[in-house]
């Protein structure tokens, strides 16, 4: 495994230019190689009387979700989330994202393998940092968002985390399905796509896991939890759709600015009558309190923007897996102007 990193280093090296870069890939690669060397079979954690029971328990239901993965929801079988790391801290990696000070449109780094995305991903959160700071001073609008999980992409067998292993169990669920989609699927200089073929697949397949394995609080708690994340997607998009109209007028550059830290305060009031609404839930008071920009909006858009379309194909295939799955890889197939428009016949726009 070390080698097959150190390979992939080295092929990268001759593609990028400037020190700043070249230090990109090598935290990149160096970060991801002490995740590996920490992860260890399952089967190891449990037969060791040092790890704790609570944890072992979390450790056989995670098992059982990934079995549930391949079996129920045809995703990959390999030897991911087969082994455990335990990372000592909250998050596994910070992604940073950027969109300039009039657009909604997430700055786009590319990479040989991957392709572009709209985000860069760090292991030490002071490296995230120190690339917001470098972008904030350039004029961006920056956020920074840690993260319990990520795909290699079937590169290598990713591992169960201390990050997320302790979550609720729908959340445990929705994380071990959403990150073996993108094994499942994916598309080069998509972002948009990916997580949010990811996220319908997490949908259905934690509303699989509970109707199968949970019990009627666990399936009430889940759906109450899928309505606020929906009303609280929707409240971004209408300022993101809202933003992207505004910033095309011609204006002058202070009043455009006023117009623009004045519809985000709009936001900001909206989504404090939304949070009355809940009863007081204040899951998303951290995504508030960071001062929502133009960076956090492309941040929610990205994952979810299509996501009603994708479900609507899920619909349409009868709700069977597979032949979604067949009917997605079509559209990647496309052009990606041909798999947008697609997508919007499915809602029938």
């Amino acid at each position: 495994m070390r080698a097959r990193c150190l390979l992939l280093l080295a092929a990268l090296a001759p593609l990028v230019c400037g020190c700043s870069t070249l230090r990109y890939y090598s935290q990149a690669v160096s970060g991801h190689l002490e995740l590996m060397r920490r992860a260890a079979p399952i089967p190891e954690q449990l037969a060791n009387d040092a790890i704790p029971e609570e944890l072992k328990a979390r450790l056989k239901t995670a098992l059982r979700m990934r079995e549930f993965a391949s079996r129920d929801l045809g995703l990959p079988d390999n030897g991911s989330y087969r082994n455990f790391a335990d990372l000592g801290r909250q998050f596994v990696a910070w992604n940073v994202f950027a969109a300039s000070e009039f657009s909604v449109e997430p700055l786009r780094h590319c990479f040989p393998f991957a392709g572009c995305v709209g985000y860069r991903g760090y292991f030490a959160e002071a490296d995230a940092r120190a690339e917001s700071d470098g972008l904030r001073s350039r004029g961006y609008d920056v956020h920074v968002g840690g993260v319990p999980a990520y795909s290699t992409l079937g590169w290598f067998d990713d591992p169960l985390l201390s990050t997320f292993i302790r979550y609720p169990e729908a959340e445990l669920a929705r994380l071990i399905f959403h990150e073996l989609s993108h094994q499942q699927l994916y598309v080069k200089d998509d972002t948009r796509f990916n997580e949010s073929f990811a996220t319908t697949v997490e949908q259905e397949g934690v509303a699989r896991w509970l109707a199968r394995n949970g019990n009627d609080g666990e399936r009430s708690a889940f759906e109450r939890s899928q309505r606020m994340k929906r009303e609280f997607v929707a409240l971004v998009l209408k300022y993101r759709t809202m933003l992207e109209q505004y910033y095309r007028q011609d204006l002058p550059l202070e009043e455009k600015r006023r117009g623009k830290a004045q519809r985000f305060a709009e936001m900001q009031e909206e989504y404090a009558e939304l949070k009355r609404s809940w009863g007081g839930f204040a899951g998303y008071d951290r995504w508030f309190a960071t001062r929502p920009n133009n960076a956090s909006l492309a941040s929610v858009s990205l994952y979810t923007e299509l996501v009603p379309a994708l479900r609507a194909l899920l619909a349409r295939e009868s709700g069977d897996l597979p032949r979604f799955y067949a009917a997605a890889k079509e559209l990647a197939r496309l052009p990606k102007e041909e798999r947008d428009e697609r997508l919007r016949s499915v809602l029938g726009n």
